[in-house]
């Protein structure tokens, strides 16, 4: 049976209009979808800065007060008894293990860190840190007798370890769970009080560890204290018996300056260019794989991160390629959908790093989104020496090549610069360690990166720009501590050498 041609024309009609009204459907709801992801996640953004910008300053008078309360409970002497250092650092242990939840949630809100991530870098590594000290106090803190030259017998001569005391301790955004709480096991361990000052610019984060400390410890004990740069100016004009600070070169330099008119010791965990070589016997594929995730760890935003990649000019166009291919197995096509791809902290840094891609030719990645801070893994290359991404810490995803044609070229390339705070080599072993001899910086790894600061058992710290002091494991419990050398003369003989008018001294002078 055959249809009229006026109602076949109308049924098509039909048809067209209804699956353009249905197309056109579509497309608003992808719209509306579209601008209600964009509007939350820069509503949530604003409330977030919102929180930074308006975030508490603790006054002076509340900051000496608090002050003064450690100082009169480290006159006590209760912090210097195992038995209480030990049950702190238990205290501390479970602490973590009821607020991971609540850690985990604010380090995704404040720097899309994954789980995962959170727990690997953060709280697994401060984990790590307290069993450490658990294991090893009582070995540490134990009196330890030293050899005494005949001219001093029958004295007897020790080594003790004392607590410094009162304690401030100053933490970064990047990573703001293990680089606050890392320096606090030390404290607890060397018996010293801490007043804790966390970054302004991860809020949830803070507002979580100042509830937690809160709970956790009287804050006659640990304190934590909020605000931003004008309270960190109130912090420093008290006066300490440590600071420990975690941070950019330049702020460093303040924290030094404020120190030095107390005569205030300081450990300064700082950054700096970390430069990678990739020399011409490296195995490109792991090279790539293990750079790859080093420098889009925090999406880039780590004091240890490779900084800019100096590769032996037969590796570079398998280099790239490879590197592609390890972005795409860590995070997928496109990064901007993975769970484990973290973000800019703030959009004063998404403007800074971004702006660094006019520095060179994009060859890989290069896309951005400043509603969501995010920036792709991006490889730049004819990058300039001089140019901005050559010469400050980038602190981001983007990794700046320089080519080399012999292993002394780009020795000579990084020793014109700062001392870095780490170094990373790619090719033989022996190798490694050669340019280790000839280029000094905070730590190294050979055929890795990032996993130096691992291992509790291995200090981890600076050198010249990069830092002073260092950390990790009994380094910490050192770093907290004063070595005192302690004399026993028994009274039961007293040689008379010694006195004036040095009878004998003919005889006495073979003794010295």
């Amino acid at each position: 049976m055959r249809t009229a041609p006026g109602i076949s024309s109308d049924i098509n009609f039909k048809k067209s209009f209804s699956h353009l009204i249905k197309k056109l459907l579509k497309e608003y709801i992808w719209f509306i979808c579209s601008f209600l992801y964009t509007f939350g996640h820069r509503l949530q953004q604003i409330i977030i800065d919102a929180r930074n910008m308006n975030i508490k300053n603790n006054t002076r008078e509340y900051i000496k007060e608090i002050k003064k309360e450690q100082e009169e409970f480290f006159a006590t002497g209760i912090t210097r008894e195992y038995q209480f250092r030990r049950r702190q650092l238990k205290k501390l242990q479970t602490m973590l293990q009821e607020w991971e939840g609540a850690l985990c949630k604010a380090l995704w809100t404040d720097l899309h860190k994954s789980k995962e991530e959170a727990l690997l870098t953060e709280i697994s590594i401060v984990n790590g840190e307290i069993k450490n000290h658990l294991a090893h106090l009582k070995k540490w803190m134990k009196k330890r007798s030293v050899a005494t030259p005949l001219k001093m017998l029958p004295s007897r001569c020790y080594i003790t370890k004392e607590p410094l005391g009162n304690s401030l301790i100053i933490a970064p955004w990047n990573y703001p769970v293990q680089l606050l709480l890392n320096p606090v096991v030390g404290a607890i361990s060397a018996g010293c009080t801490a007043i804790l000052k966390p970054s302004p610019y991860v809020p949830n984060v803070s507002s979580v560890i100042e509830a937690m400390i809160a709970s956790t410890f009287d804050r006659k004990y640990i304190a934590t204290i909020q605000g931003n740069r004008d309270t960190n100016r109130l912090l420093l004009e008290e006066r300490y018996d440590l600071i420990f600070f975690t941070g950019s070169p330049v702020l460093g330099q303040k924290v030094m300056e404020a120190a030095s008119k107390q005569l205030t010791p300081v450990i300064l965990e700082l950054g700096g260019k970390s430069p990678c070589i990739i020399d011409e016997q490296a195995d490109t594929q792991i090279a790539a794989r293990r750079i790859a995730w080093g420098k889009t760890l925090n999406a880039g935003q780590t004091c240890i991160a490779p900084d800019y990649l100096l590769i032996h000019k037969n590796k570079k166009t398998d280099f790239v390629k490879s590197f592609a291919n390890e972005i795409e197995r860590l995070h997928g096509k496109n990064p901007v959908t993975s769970s484990h791809y973290a973000r800019m902290v703030n959009d004063k840094a998404f403007a800074r790093v971004s702006g660094y891609m006019t520095n060179g030719n994009i060859i890989y990645g290069g896309s951005t989104n400043a509603d969501e801070r995010y920036i792709a893994p991006t490889l730049l290359d004819n990058v300039a020496s001089d140019a901005p991404v050559m010469q400050e810490e980038i602190f981001g995803p983007i990794l700046p090549i320089v080519t080399f044609a012999t292993l002394s070229e780009a020795v000579t390339f990084i020793r014109q610069r700062e001392k870095p705070l780490a170094l990373y080599y790619f090719g033989n072993t022996d190798d490694g360690f050669k340019v280790m001899k000839k280029i000094p910086s905070g730590g190294a790894c050979i055929n890795d990166t990032i996993m130096h600061i691992a291992n509790e058992n291995m200090p981890f710290g600076g050198i010249g720009h990069s830092g002073m002091g260092r950390y990790h494991g009994k380094d910490s419990f050192e770093a907290f501590s004063h070595t005192r050398s302690v004399v026993v003369t028994p009274t039961w003989l007293d040689l008379p050498f010694r006195y004036m008018p040095y009878k004998m001294f003919r005889w006495v002078k073979k003794l010295l």
